[in-house]
């Protein structure tokens, strides 16, 4: 079990915040990097309590497929979503948003488990949650930018 946090401060209000982390087309722009794309679920648009999304994206150089389905949802505080299918034995991603008198701070919580049992053990320690660690990093660096320009207004 590996968990990984990011704290990202926004110069912009907890709803912005929130209203893009949830967005599936800041998603996909802010994922370029792995081509991540909506391809079943909900595909567009903002992301709700109950609401199911699979990406399809490479990791690795390997093209994978994964759902997740947000599991709970406080606007514009936190909500979490859960992988319900995939590679990983197990994922939980919370996302938290404090208001810090007119910005934010974005905290991302993930929690996962790698599959293959010792192997994906060693595979956590040795270079996945390095990975997924930047892949957060650089996420949350470009919801950022979004959030504090004009231009992220156009994806909530």
């Amino acid at each position: 079990m590996a968990i990984i946090r990011i704290e990202t401060d926004i110069a912009a209000a907890p709803t912005v915040c929130f209203d893009l982390a949830r967005s599936v087309d800041a998603h996909i722009a802010s994922t370029s990097a792995t081509g991540e794309r909506a391809i079943r679920g909900v595909t567009r648009g903002l992301l709700n309590l109950g609401d199911e999304v699979t990406w399809r994206a490479r990791h690795f150089g390997v093209t994978q497929e994964f759902t997740s389905r947000i599991t709970a949802f406080d606007r514009p505080n936190h909500f979490r979503d859960v992988m319900v299918r995939g590679a990983f034995r197990r994922f939980v991603h919370d996302h938290h948003f404090d208001a810090r008198g007119e910005a934010t701070r974005m905290v991302d919580v993930f929690d996962f488990d790698a599959p293959f049992g010792a192997l994906g053990l060693l595979a956590e320690r040795f270079f996945l949650t390095a990975y997924l660690s930047r892949f957060l990093e650089m996420r949350a660096e470009a919801l950022k930018r979004l959030a504090e320009s004009d231009d992220g207004r156009r994806f909530i």
